[in-house]
């Protein structure tokens, strides 16, 4: 076995262009989550609107801001992913049954949190060859 596979293997890392596609989608939907982090902690006007439309008090926006920055986080760091996709998962599901109860279009309320999750989990597997290895193993 090279060094290079026995790195890899010892690490769990996905090998060359796999774990690169991993590291840019990945990049993309933390750098969304962090954005719409800051926004809720922010507080601006469009924000202010939305909590207020989905009938969620806007005292609670910071508090849904962090949690999400501190999800992220816990998705960033590489012993921690999992659990940060996991939470990062949970996070998603509330935003589209908030979505749901207030009966707002079809890709507000379900296709753009399914497409945020699907990124999350997408982006892990393509770095994680671990964590590919433990789907295959259960499927």
């Amino acid at each position: 076995m090279s060094t290079a596979t026995s790195a890899t293997a010892t690490s769990g890392l996905a090998p060359g262009r796999t774990l690169w596609a991993g590291r840019i989608l990945g990049g993309l939907v933390v750098l969304f989550l962090i954005l719409d982090g800051i926004m809720h902690v922010a507080s601006p006007v469009p924000v202010v609107q939305a909590m207020t439309e989905l009938q969620i008090p806007v005292r609670l926006a910071a508090a849904i801001g962090v949690l999400e920055l501190v999800c992220t986080a816990l998705y960033v760091i590489p012993a921690t992913s999992i659990l940060g996709a996991v939470l990062l998962t949970g996070y998603l599901g509330g935003a589209v049954a908030v979505h749901m109860r207030v009966g707002n279009p079809i890709f507000e309320a379900y296709v753009f949190p399914i497409i945020v999750g699907t990124m999350i989990w997408g982006a892990l597997l393509l770095r994680d060859a671990r964590l590919r290895r433990l789907i295959a193993a259960r499927g």
